[in-house]
């Protein structure tokens, strides 16, 4: 499991751990691991031209420490400061080492060199700002960034990427985008979800020994999805793998009906009930004579998918949400017809304007804040919520959240999320809680699309295709 920490975490923990070492330890741990990802990064070190963007905090002692390392490997490095209170220790070991120094201020006034120091730079430190750091950047830090973004010399972000919110993973102001992260200790809240994580980049982690607590934000990794996949024993039938009702598709949208059951025979399951329009039912069995059409027992329903608001079939969807011993995945149109009160353990799957349209919120505001709005909805909806999108959020309501940031943006077809709620219903079926189902769903169908796009442009039944392939891998591995 990988996890991700606020700052108020980091920064205790990082407390208690530099209470029992010499001063200065951790920051050594960490630029040495800054220097080692950066070499590795250029793929060289000796004869590299590396600047720094040193900043007033601590962040820009990692990289000034980095940069001494990387001077006495052979590199030419360059630090230019944008504030007169710069780690002063970091900056004498910079100096010792045979870096250079600049100010942002000569750069400002136009000189040639500080200039050419950007401009045939093969990489730059974005020490500015790290975890303490408020979103958005000052106007001379924002002014080099965008000289560097000019150039196209890629940035590596030491911690973060200087501007984004830490704890959010939201981007309210102007920011950096980083080709890489190295961040130090643990992940954080914007390394995995955006639209901070795609400023991030790929992120590296170096390990400082930090004992952290338990994490509310976390993302499945491969070993994970082989530990939580309901696998089939020798005792095993059809009913103990599990029954998934689909209430799904219309006499507009069929399609829909046999993409969720593609998704859903695709999972775990034992068997799946379609229970619906009769010209639905026979375009499912057409595909998948397998499915039972009609009424009868079973451990866990889909609803909507394909179906309108308006074409929801408001008494039965009633009595289902209202019971209590049977999990319910609430997809598309069957959102819209969500009330505020329910007993059954529900599920539900929007993109962020059908979640915009159940919180009363614009859906560019669901977009800037998905983890915050996911949580929102998941407590006070007393549900579980899967925030579909290039990083899918999973939240429940008491606060345990999952991030998949695996996703392609080959995912983004039409009936991929049918697919999606088929797979969700087949866990919930096999008897994984809420949340669990949820991430286990969204890490596979992310990987099937993956494994899907391979060759190119896909479609919603290619990936319900890719599913076994994918669970094979991922649980033979």
């Amino acid at each position: 499991m990988r996890h991700a920490y606020t700052v108020e975490q980091v920064r205790s923990a990082e407390a208690a751990l530099m209470a029992k070492l010499p001063p200065g330890t951790l920051m050594q741990r960490a630029a040495t691991g800054l220097a080692v990802a950066v070499s590795n990064f250029l793929g060289r070190t000796y004869g590299a031209n590396i600047v720094l963007l040193i900043g007033s905090g601590d962040n820009g002692g990692d990289a000034l420490y980095a940069g001494a390392r990387l001077a006495r490997r052979g590199a030419r490095v360059t630090a230019i400061l944008l504030s007169e209170k710069v780690h002063a220790a970091g900056l004498e070991a910079f100096r010792l080492a045979g870096g250079r120094v600049d100010t942002s201020d000569a750069l400002a006034g136009g000189r040639v060199g500080a200039s050419d120091d950007l401009a045939d730079a093969d990489v730059v430190l974005d020490g500015i700002v790290g975890i303490g750091g408020r979103p958005g950047l000052r106007p001379d830090a924002e002014a080099l960034v965008r000289r560097v973004e000019q150039h196209g010399v890629p940035i590596v972000a030491v911690d973060v990427p200087s501007g984004v919110d830490v704890d959010t993973g939201e981007t309210p102001e102007s920011h950096l985008n980083a080709a890489l992260t190295v961040t130090f200790g643990t992940h954080k809240i914007c390394h995995l979800v955006d639209p901070a994580a795609t400023a991030c980049g790929p992120v590296h982690l170096v390990d400082i020994g930090l004992d952290l607590p338990p994490a509310e934000v976390q993302s499945l990794q491969a070993d994970d999805v082989r530990a939580l996949y309901p696998v089939p024993h020798g005792e095993s039938d059809k009913y103990s793998r599990g029954v998934l009702g689909l209430m799904v598709g219309s006499p507009q949208y069929p399609g829909a009906a046999v993409m969720a059951t593609a998704g859903a025979l695709a999972g775990p399951v034992g068997m799946v009930r379609y229970v619906g329009s009769s010209s639905v039912g026979q375009a499912v069995l057409a595909e998948y004579p397998e499915v039972v059409v009609g009424e009868g027992r079973v451990q866990a329903w889909a609803v909507g998918s394909g179906i309108s608001t308006s074409g929801v079939d408001r008494d039965r969807f009633t009595r289902l949400i209202q019971q209590d011993d049977v999990p319910v995945i609430v997809d598309a149109g069957a959102i819209g017809a969500l009330g505020t009160k329910h007993s059954a353990r529900l599920v539900i799957t929007p993109h962020a304007g059908e979640l915009g349209q159940l919180l009363g919120v614009p859906r560019a505001e669901i977009e800037a804040g998905r983890l915050h709005y996911a949580r929102t909805a998941a407590e006070e909806r007393q549900l579980t919520v899967l925030l579909k999108g290039a990083t899918t959020v999973v939240a429940s309501p008491d606060g345990t959240t999952y991030v998949n940031p695996i996703a392609t943006p080959w995912l983004a077809t039409a009936g991929s999320g049918d697919v999606l709620a088929g797979l969700l219903g087949a866990f919930l079926a096999s008897g994984l809680d809420e949340a669990r189902a949820a991430a286990l769903a969204a890490y596979l169908h992310a990987a099937a699309g993956t494994l899907a796009s391979a060759a190119g442009p896909i479609t919603a039944m290619s990936i319900a295709h890719a599913l076994p392939a994918a669970t094979r891998h991922l649980l033979s591995s």
